[in-house]
C-alpha cells in the first residue's frame, strides 16, 4: 500500500535526536511503529544503529533498548543521549578541563580551525583519551565526547570549524581549501567550550520530565554492541519484540570517508574502520549480507515479534531495494504484512550531492514489515 504514515503533527520530534549523521531516518518512523507494536519495556532493536535514532526514541518511550553497530562511532554518538547530565554539570567539568593554548597536533587541521579553536579541541581530545584509558570516563565525560563529535564540522558559526559541508560529511583537507579559495574564508575562532554548552542546551531544550525518566530507565537497561548484523550471538533467542532498521544501501554512503574527522578526534583507526565498513557495490553481495541479518533476525525475534526494514530507491530510481529485501525476509521465516511508502521532495542537502530533485537517488521511504510466526 501507499499512504502518509504519519501527520504534520506527528512530525514533532525531540531535540534530543539534533545529532547529524549520514542516511539517517527521521524519529517519526520509530515512533510510529514502537508506539503500535510494542508496550512499555519491551524490547526494541536495531542492528544498523547510525546516529541511533531508534534506540532514542525507543528510550524516551519507555522502551528497553539494543543497539548494534559496526562502526565505533555510534555507540560515541548514541549511549550518552541515554544518560544526559545537568547542564551545571558539564558546565562545571568544561571549566576544569585544562585547555593548553600550545597544544601541537599530528595532523594540519589549519584549513578547518583558528589556532586557539585548534588548539582547544586538541587539548580536549587528550583530556577525554586519557580518561578512556584510566576507565575514568564517566557519564559527563561522554556526553562532552559527543557533542564535541557532532560540532567538529558544519556550515554555520554554531560548529568549530570554518564553513565547510554539513555536518555528516567531512571534506579532505585539500578541498576545505579550496572552499576556503572560493569563498575567500579564513577560519575564525571559536570557543569549544561555550559551543559544547549551546549545543548541550539545545539538545535538552524540548524534554519532558517523563522523558527523562524513561531514558535514565533505558539507560540502566540498553546494550550496545559493535559487530556484524548476521553475528549477534551475545542477543538471546526469541528475546527482541520489534526490530526497525535501515541497512546501507549498497554503494550510495562512504561512511569510513564521511567521519574522518570524528575518527581522528576519537582516536580511532580510520583504516580500520574503513575495512570493517566495507563497501557493498553488487546487488548480489548485498542480499547476502541481508539474507544473512534475516535469519538472525528471526533467531532473536520472539514469536509474534515485528521487523520494520526500511529501504529505498537507488540508482536513478531503477532499484527498488523492497522488492530484495521481501523475498529474503519469508526464505528466514517471516510472514511480509505489507510495506508502507512514504513519497518525499528532495530537500537543500540533496542539491549540495548534485542530485536533482526527483530525478535521482532516494525518492521514497520504503518500510517493509515482517512478523515472526
Amino acid at each position: 500500500m501507499t499512504a502518509e504514515f504519519w501527520t504534520s503533527r506527528q512530525r514533532q520530534a525531540s531535540s534530543l535526536h539534533e545529532i547529524s549523521y549520514r542516511a539517517c531516518f527521521k524519529p517519526q518512523l520509530p515512533r510510529f511503529f514502537v508506539e503500535r507494536l510494542t508496550v512499555p519495556d519491551d524490547v526494541v532493536y536495531d542492528p544498523f544503529m547510525g546516529r541511533g535514532t531508534t534506540v532514542v526514541e525507543a528510550a524516551l518511550l519507555g522502551r528497553s533498548v539494543i543497539g548494534n553497530d559496526i562502526n565505533p562511532l555510534s555507540i560515541i554518538l548514541t549511549r550518552p543521549r541515554l544518560d544526559m547530565p545537568e547542564l551545571h554539570e558539564i558546565e562545571e567539568r568544561l571549566e576544569r578541563i585544562p585547555f593548553d593554548p600550545k597544544a601541537p597536533t599530528e595532523i594540519d587541521l589549519s584549513m578547518f580551525y583558528h589556532k586557539k579553536t585548534r588548539a582547544e579541541l586538541i587539548s580536549l581530545r587528550k583530556y577525554l583519551r586519557r580518561c578512556a584509558a584510566s576507565r575514568r570516563e564517566d557519564r559527563i565525560d561522554r556526553w562532552i565526547r559527543m557533542v564535541a563529535t557532532n560540532r567538529l564540522s558544519g556550515h554555520s558559526s554554531g560548529f568549530f570549524s570554518v564553513y565547510t559541508l554539513p555536518p555528516n560529511q567531512a571534506t579532505t583537507p585539500e578541498n576545505q581549501r579550496k572552499i576556503n579559495r572560493k569563498r575567500r574564508q579564513h577560519p575564525e575562532y571559536r570557543d569549544v567550550r561555550r559551543l559544547i554548552l549551546k549545543k548541550s542546551r539545545s539538545l535538552a531544550r524540548n524534554l519532558t520530565e517523563e522523558q527523562r525518566q524513561n531514558l535514565a530507565v533505558g539507560a540502566r537497561s540498553s546494550r550496545f554492541l559493535t559487530t556484524e548484523a548476521w553475528r549477534t550471538r551475545s542477543i538471546a533467542d526469541n528475546s527482541i519484540q520489534l526490530t526497525i532498521t535501515s541497512p546501507p544501501f549498497l554503494d550510495t554512503v562512504n561512511y569510513a570517508q564521511d567521519n574522518w574527522l570524528r575518527c581522528w578526534f576519537n582516536h580511532i583507526d580510520q583504516d580500520s574502520v574503513a575495512e570493517r565498513l566495507t563497501v557493498v557495490r553488487s546487488v548480489e553481495a548485498w542480499s547476502r549480507a541481508m539474507g544473512l541479518t534475516f535469519r538472525e533476525l528471526h533467531r532473536i525475534t520472539r514469536p509474534g515479534g515485528f521487523v520494520v526494514f526500511e529501504v529505498g530507491e537507488i540508482r536513478k530510481r531503477n532499484l527498488k531495494l523492497d522488492e530484495i529485501v521481501v523475498p529474503l525476509g519469508l526464505q528466514a521465516g517471516f510472514r511480509c504484512l505489507g510495506i508502507l511508502v512514504n513519497r518525499q521532495r528532495f530537500t537543500k542537502t540533496s542539491n549540495i550531492w548534485g542530485v536533482r530533485n526527483n530525478r535521482e537517488g532516494t525518492n521514497t521511504n520504503r518500510i517493509v514489515l515482517f512478523q515472526k510466526s
